[in-house]
Formats: C-alpha cells, structure tokens, sequence
C-alpha cells in the first residue's frame, strides 16, 4: 500500500494507514465484548426466570404427583392383581367388566347417559337462554333455573327420591300423572269392596256383582257391601236409610255393612252405617242393560219399574277396580330415565348460562339482517344463532359428558335397593366393588382404568378443539 502523509494540525507527521488501522481494532474489539456481555446477561436473566417459575410450579406438581400421577400409577398396578393383591392375574380383571352381568349393565347405561344427558341439558339450555332474551322477567327466570346449580348432588338425590315417591299422596311426579289420568279417565269409587257370604249378592266374573234373585216393583232391594275403610269413604256419603217401598218403582239402598266397634247387624241398615255414595247400579235383563242409576249420599236408589222389573240388579266392575296409582318412576324399566330427569334438572341451568354468555357476543346486525331478507324466527335460530354458537355448544357439551361419565351421587340416593342394579353406572360400579365385606380391589381397579380410558379422549378432542380457538 503506497503511504500518505499529510501534516497535522499541530506540524506532526501523521500516518493514516497505521491511525485507521488502531481505530478500526479498538472499535470492533470494544462492540464485541458488549455484544457478548449482552448475550450472557440475556441468558443469565432467562435462567434465573425459569427457575423463578419453576419453585412457583413445584408444590403444585408434587400436590398433582402425589394427588394425581401416584393414584394413576398405583391403580394401573393394582388392577392387574387378584382380590387380595397377592397373586398376579394379568388382564383377568378387565375380562370380567365384559363377562360380568352387573358390569354389562353399568356400560349399558353410562352409554345412556353419555348419550341422551348432554344432549337435553344442552338443547333445554339453548332453548332457555335464546327465550330469555325475549321476555322482561328473564334474569329472575335465569336464576330460577341456574338455582339448582347451587344444590349438592345429595340433596338433589333426595329431592328427587321424594317426587318420584310411588305413592300420589307423597309423590310429586305421581300426583301430577294422577290426576291428569283421572281427569280424562273414570276412576274407581269403592276399591276393594264386596260382599259378604250371607249378603243377598252373587259374583258375576270380572269383578262385578249381582243380586241373587230378579227383583221386583213394591220389594226394597238391600245392596250391602264390605272391605271400604271409614276413611276411604266419599265426603256426600250420609248416614244410610232404608228404602220406602213403591209400587211403581224399584227401590232399594246400597250401604257399607260395618258399623265401627261392632255390634252391627248383617243385612241390615244400622244407624252408625254410611251409604255408599255414587255406586252406579244397572237392571240387567237377558244380558242387556235395560235401566241404570247411581246411590244417592244416604245409599238410596230407583229404578223406573217398567224397565227394571224382573231384572236382576248388577254392580259393574267399574265400582271396584284399584285405584290408578301412576307410574312406577323407580322401578327397573324407567329407574335410568327418571335419574337422568334430576341430572338435567340440575345442569340445564349451567348450560343455559354459558350458551347465554355466548349469544351476548352475537352480532346483533346479522340477526336483524336476516329478519329485513324476510327468515322467520325459526330460520333465523337455525342458520344463524346455531351456527355462531357452535364453539359455545361444544364446550357445554364437552363438559357435560366428562361429568355424566363420572355420575356417582344421584344413582347412588335415587335409585332404591331393588332397582339399584337396574340403575347401575361404572362410578357406582366402581364404589360397590372396592367397599364391603365382599370387596374387589382388582375388579374396583380396573373399573377406575376404564372410566380414566373413557374420560381421556374426551379431553384430549376439548384440548384441540381449545387450541384451534386459540390460534384463530
């Protein structure tokens, strides 16, 4: 390189080539160590963070180790073993869930639940939210459904043992069908009740029954009967009277034939007896009913004597029959059904809350945009609201069956002794084989692998479904 002098300001003699050659060393030499100084430091800060938030993680991972994971582990284990955990039996125990009767059941009906309890919680919970938007009492009615949320399973199974009582004069459920069915259909008057031996009265199949003899006009004609309790008796019913006799009428009297504390007569009108109020009372001639009447409140009757004479007088059956009792809520056929009323009972409530936190964020423009192009309201719900809650929709539903999959508490209260095993879920399953005298910690093991197998690729589909959201 060909050396240029020039003169400094002060007359020195400058070399440029060795001052550009000095300056340009210390200025990468100076840049380099800062860059490195940077570096180090950046790392230093990002371990120190890390190990920052790892002491924060580490009680919870020991709590969820030891809560969690260790369970996990110790169940795995101790389904491959027998009763008593001695001897090693392989996949012997989750052979037995498939060859199992009571365990057939359990899936059976967690397959139900699975099935049919997301779904009406969720389509009720839909169905309330977008409702409520529309009337002015809707928030008291939200909390009137959501207020279920706030009962324990417990008292929930409690409740509901009490409304599906058998018995209408306990039971909600029964009391409500009860009196719907007596409304469009004709209920019994005297259950139960029929005559003595020594009564002027005969069986005449199917439960109905006749008198003895025809009777005739200017004859009173006595109908005593027994088997109805005091208590059970009409509130017309007066005290009975015997019958005047009519020439031109068939008259007689029906009466309860029991005076209380004895002392009464068979066959005979006592003054302690009621009449039997409402007894419906046909003349029957050649297999025809020819006249028919009902007793009055003191039991008396007439019968026009130009259709009934020489007749024989007949009690039909529909006097007699046992009273409609409803329906057998708890019994084997509807004990599931009616468990899975009380579970959507509780969580409607829930859903309908999420789904109506989701409709709030609903582009109202849309809505209206549809109604101006002319969609009814069914339209509108279908293709729009729907279809924009559909991520709302999911997570409910989601939800809900990782819980009914778990469902332990309301089997357990609801569903009495007799129907249990009718009534049987995995959860409860579970609990039945892994307490008591006749304990299987094998077989209650591998029920508890299986829920965890059942529960697990619902929450890995809820996981990615999170995600896909998230990155939206």
């Amino acid at each position: 390189m060909p050396r240029t002098d020039r003169i400094h300001p002060t007359g020195e003699d400058t070399d440029d080539s060795n001052s550009n050659s000095t300056d340009t060393g210390t200025g990468t030499g100076t840049g380099t160590g800062t860059g490195t100084d940077k570096k180090a430091a950046f790392l230093r800060s990002g371990h120190r963070s890390r190990s920052l938030a790892a002491g924060f993680l580490l009680p919870a991972l020991l709590l969820l180790g030891a809560l969690v994971v260790y369970p996990i582990g110790y169940s795995v284990q101790r389904s491959l073993f027998d009763r008593s955990g001695s001897s090693f039996v392989g996949l012997d125990n989750y052979l037995a869930l498939v060859t199992d009767d009571s365990l057939r059941t359990a899936a059976r009906n967690n397959v139900i639940w699975l099935i049919v309890a997301p779904a009406v919680a969720t389509a009720l919970g839909l169905v309330f939210a977008v409702l409520t938007e529309r009337v002015r009492w809707g928030t008291a009615f939200k909390l009137v459904v959501f207020m279920p949320m706030a009962i324990s399973m417990l008292a929930s199974g409690i409740i509901f043992r009490l409304v599906y009582e058998q018995d209408p004069d306990r039971g909600v459920a029964n009391a409500v069908w009860v009196g719907v069915h007596d409304t469009f259909a004709e209920s019994s008057v005297f259950p139960r009740a029929r005559p003595l031996p020594v009564h002027p009265l005969e069986a005449a199949g199917g439960g109905a029954f006749v008198t003895e003899e025809p009777v005739r006009a200017g004859e009173p004609v006595p109908l005593p009967l027994i088997g109805v309790a005091p208590g059970n008796m009409p509130k017309e019913a007066r005290p009975a009277r015997a019958p005047d006799a009519a020439p031109d009428a068939i008259t007689g009297t029906a009466w309860l034939d029991f005076t209380r504390g004895g002392g009464g007569r068979p066959n005979t009108v006592d003054p302690a007896e009621l009449g039997l109020a409402g007894l419906r009372i046909e003349a029957v001639k050649d297999g025809r009913v020819v006249a028919e009447t009902t007793a009055a409140a003191d039991g008396t009757f007439t019968l026009p004597a130009d259709r009934a004479d020489g007749a024989v007088l007949r009690l039909p059956a529909s006097n007699f029959r046992e009273q409609y009792n409803g329906v057998e809520w708890l019994g084997p056929t509807l004990v599931t059904p009616a468990v899975i009323g009380a579970y959507v009972w509780m969580w409607a409530g829930f859903a309908m809350v999420l789904i109506g936190a989701g409709l709030a964020a609903v582009p109202r423009e849309l809505l209206e945009a549809a109604r101006v192009d002319g969609a009814n309201e069914w339209q509108v719900f279908r293709r729009i609201t729907v279809p924009l809650l559909a991520p709302v929709l999911a997570v409910v539903l989601v939800t809900l069956m990782i819980n009914v999959l778990k469902i332990f508490d309301l089997v357990f209260v609801i569903a009495p002794g007799s129907a249990q095993d009718d009534a049987n879920v995995l959860a409860l399953q579970l609990y039945r084989s892994s307490f008591g005298t006749d304990a299987d910690l094998g077989v209650g093991s591998a029920i508890a692998v299986l829920l965890l197998l059942l529960v697990v690729p619902v929450m890995v589909l809820n996981i990615r479904r999170l995600r896909r959201e998230a990155r939206r």
